[in-house]
């Protein structure tokens, strides 16, 4: 479905989105009616203010919502099957307890973060973060304090590479759209991308954390049991931590959880990789050996394929496929709820996409009279707030400055700069009409205010850190 003529201004139109945001909180925080509810009628609402015909609401409505939980749905569905196993075999202790004894307890937040950086480079942010889930919350079980010391360096380091690091699909779309070199973008965006995520991410999130005192959530993975180990298993709860030993259940080794969780990152990379290759021309798309290898990295057919080793691997090796069936079936209870308030959240996004307030507001802001790097990154920041992607800013935004940064004659250098710089902007202000903000709230078991004073908080510092870095960069060239 495309997008409407808008039926008002852009002043109207951007009323409207602020007045439909105000309506959502207030519904969601005040009146506590649920998100999911709060969310689709809010997105009725706002579908008919905005001017699209009665008759197209039900369209407009699917457009965000299908879109969204079509990729969710099953990313979360297959990561936390993949989560759950690591967690109930030992899997995810042995790697906690693997990374801690390398880094250090005090730098665990750290560790953690890295681990996301590199495992961030093929993954995508949300495929990534459900996979990671049950290492970030063993981790922070097993330290006390505030999750967010730990959830937000690693759900961080992915928000960063996903959005500001080929081969992820914002900056190699923008990249195309702007000419710039793919290569160069790859080269300069993970110093970047590495950089931002210290200053604007981990550091940002030793202060959020000392603030904002958020619990371990027991409903993906810790309280539940899957029916068969009562016997085996017991939580031993000391302090501020909480740790799950097995008594008779031997743990696997911490090769067996490294290749699971690695597995998902090569099937994945073959996809990326050659994504790539064939935009840049090195291969042509159609041959069958290409094909099958990137029908392998996608997402779905990645943890698809990661689930089956999983539970082979993990999840047989001591218990019938009857005991493991109920364990993977448990565990995808919690996860509707989530999955609904993502769709919805979506579906929000979706509405104010069709309802023309990004053509109008991108229309409005082409002839901005300002530096052509400060220009990127203020349209790309108006479209995320509008809107609520990051793809879709992203691409957006690369598409109205393109026309001004072929006239002003510029280098690969500085070409790769505006991506970063439209990457950054793409990336603040993370709020109630994008679908990551719910996932990430439901994950981390965060009200809707609370998510809105550390994630958007923390979106946002790794937004500007990103975009300092670039206007310091073009300020030299």
């Amino acid at each position: 479905m495309e997008a409407i003529e808008p039926a008002y201004s852009t002043t109207v139109l951007l009323l409207i989105a602020a007045a439909a945001v105000a309506v959502l909180l207030f519904l969601i925080m005040k009146v506590h009616l649920h998100a999911f509810v709060a969310l689709v009628l809010v997105s009725v609402m706002t579908a008919l203010a905005a001017g699209i015909p009665v008759g197209d609401v039900p369209d407009a409505l699917l457009f965000g919502f299908a879109d969204t939980i079509g990729s969710v749905a099953l990313l979360v569905g297959f990561g936390v099957m993949i989560g759950r196993l690591l967690e109930v075999t030992g899997g995810a202790q042995v790697l906690a307890d693997t990374l801690i004894n390398r880094f250090g307890e005090k730098r665990a937040p750290l560790a953690l973060g890295v681990a996301a950086l590199l495992f961030g480079f093929p993954i995508f942010f949300d495929a990534g973060l459900v996979v990671f889930l049950p290492i970030i919350l063993t981790v922070a079980r097993r330290f006390g304090g505030s999750l967010l010391f730990y959830a937000l360096p690693a759900a961080g380091a992915f928000a960063a590479m996903h959005a500001i690091v080929p081969p992820h699909p914002g900056p190699v779309a923008a990249a195309e759209v702007l000419g710039a070199d793919i290569g160069l973008t790859l080269l300069v965006g993970v110093p970047v991308a590495v950089v931002s995520w210290y200053v604007g991410v981990l550091l940002v999130s030793r202060v959020l954390g000392a603030r904002v005192d958020v619990s371990v959530p027991d409903a993906l993975f810790g309280e539940m049991n899957d029916g068969h180990d009562s016997d085996d298993e017991q939580d031993d709860r000391h302090g501020s931590g909480s740790r799950r030993t097995t008594k008779t259940r031997a743990v696997p080794a911490f090769s067996t959880v490294l290749g699971i969780l690695l597995l998902p990152l090569v099937l994945i990379s073959f996809n990326t990789v050659l994504a790539t290759l064939i935009s840049a021309g090195t291969l042509e798309e159609g041959q069958g050996w290409v094909d099958f290898l990137m029908l392998l990295g996608e997402t779905t057919v990645a943890l698809l394929i990661t689930v089956i080793v999983a539970i082979v691997v993990l999840g047989t090796r001591d218990r019938s496929m009857a005991d493991v069936s109920s364990i993977l079936d448990k565990a995808l209870g919690p996860i509707c709820s989530i999955i609904l308030i993502t769709g919805a959240g979506g579906m929000f996004g979706g509405v104010l996409e069709l309802s023309g307030i990004g053509q109008a507001l991108s229309s409005s802001l082409s002839g901005l009279g300002i530096s052509l790097i400060l220009q990127a990154f203020v349209i790309a920041t108006l479209l995320r707030v509008a809107q609520g992607s990051a793809t879709v800013a992203l691409t957006t935004a690369s598409g109205l400055i393109a026309n001004a940064a072929q006239s002003a004659d510029l280098s690969s250098f500085q070409l790769t700069l505006l991506v970063v710089a439209i990457a950054a902007g793409a990336t603040v202000l993370s709020h109630v009409n994008d679908s990551g903000f719910w996932l990430v709230s439901r994950f981390f078991g965060m009200d809707e205010k609370t998510t809105l004073k550390t994630w958007t908080v923390m979106e946002t510092t790794l937004g500007l850190s990103a975009f300092a870095i670039s206007l310091a960069l073009w300020a030299v060239v």
